[in-house]
Protein backbone atom coordinates (compact mmCIF):
# COMPACT_ATOMS: atom_id res chain seq x y z
CA UNK A 1 0.00 0.00 0.00
CA UNK A 2 2.95 2.42 0.74
CA UNK A 3 3.94 1.79 -2.66
CA UNK A 4 1.08 2.34 -4.58
CA UNK A 5 1.10 5.88 -2.34
CA UNK A 6 4.79 6.75 -3.54
CA UNK A 7 4.02 6.48 -6.86
CA UNK A 8 0.76 8.45 -6.95
CA UNK A 9 2.61 11.41 -4.70
CA UNK A 10 5.53 10.84 -7.22
CA UNK A 11 3.02 11.28 -10.39
CA UNK A 12 1.07 14.08 -8.77
CA UNK A 13 4.17 15.77 -8.15
CA UNK A 14 5.77 15.21 -11.52
CA UNK A 15 2.01 16.80 -12.99
CA UNK A 16 2.56 19.80 -11.04
CA UNK A 17 6.00 20.42 -11.83
CA UNK A 18 4.71 20.18 -15.41
CA UNK A 19 1.80 22.93 -15.29
CA UNK A 20 4.34 24.70 -13.11
CA UNK A 21 6.57 24.69 -16.32
CA UNK A 22 4.07 25.60 -18.74
CA UNK A 23 2.92 28.68 -17.18
CA UNK A 24 6.15 30.23 -17.08
CA UNK A 25 6.99 29.09 -20.37
CA UNK A 26 3.54 30.99 -21.27
CA UNK A 27 4.13 34.05 -18.77
CA UNK A 28 7.77 34.29 -21.00
CA UNK A 29 6.22 34.09 -23.87
CA UNK A 30 3.56 37.04 -22.99
CA UNK A 31 6.40 39.22 -21.98
CA UNK A 32 8.37 38.87 -24.81
CA UNK A 33 5.01 39.79 -26.93
CA UNK A 34 4.75 42.88 -25.00
CA UNK A 35 8.23 43.55 -25.20
CA UNK A 36 8.04 43.46 -28.86
CA UNK A 37 5.19 45.45 -29.07
CA UNK A 38 7.08 48.06 -27.42
CA UNK A 39 9.72 47.67 -29.43
CA UNK A 40 7.01 48.38 -32.63
CA UNK A 41 5.15 51.21 -30.61
CA UNK A 42 8.98 52.83 -29.80
CA UNK A 43 9.44 52.53 -33.62
CA UNK A 44 6.52 53.92 -34.84
CA UNK A 45 6.58 56.99 -32.60
CA UNK A 46 10.22 57.81 -33.52
CA UNK A 47 9.19 57.80 -37.19
CA UNK A 48 6.42 60.02 -36.70
CA UNK A 49 8.71 62.32 -34.71
CA UNK A 50 7.22 62.03 -31.57
CA UNK A 51 9.51 59.15 -29.99
CA UNK A 52 13.71 59.32 -29.49
CA UNK A 53 15.94 56.82 -30.41
CA UNK A 54 16.78 56.46 -27.42
CA UNK A 55 13.63 54.92 -26.41
CA UNK A 56 13.40 52.78 -29.36
CA UNK A 57 17.02 51.26 -28.55
CA UNK A 58 16.10 50.89 -24.88
CA UNK A 59 13.11 48.69 -26.41
CA UNK A 60 15.10 46.88 -28.04
CA UNK A 61 17.72 46.31 -25.57
CA UNK A 62 14.75 44.93 -23.51
CA UNK A 63 13.69 42.71 -25.82
CA UNK A 64 17.47 41.28 -26.55
CA UNK A 65 17.59 40.82 -22.88
CA UNK A 66 14.50 39.01 -22.67
CA UNK A 67 15.69 36.74 -26.14
CA UNK A 68 18.87 36.09 -24.07
CA UNK A 69 17.24 34.85 -21.09
CA UNK A 70 13.82 32.67 -22.57
CA UNK A 71 14.69 31.93 -26.49
CA UNK A 72 13.08 33.52 -29.28
CA UNK A 73 10.44 31.07 -29.17
CA UNK A 74 7.76 34.15 -28.83
CA UNK A 75 8.68 34.85 -32.11
CA UNK A 76 7.41 32.14 -34.30
CA UNK A 77 3.96 32.97 -33.78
Amino acid sequence: MAGFLDRAREQVQQGLNQGKQKIDEVQAQRAGNDLLKQLGAAYYAERRGDGTPDATQQALSALEAHIATHGDGFLRG
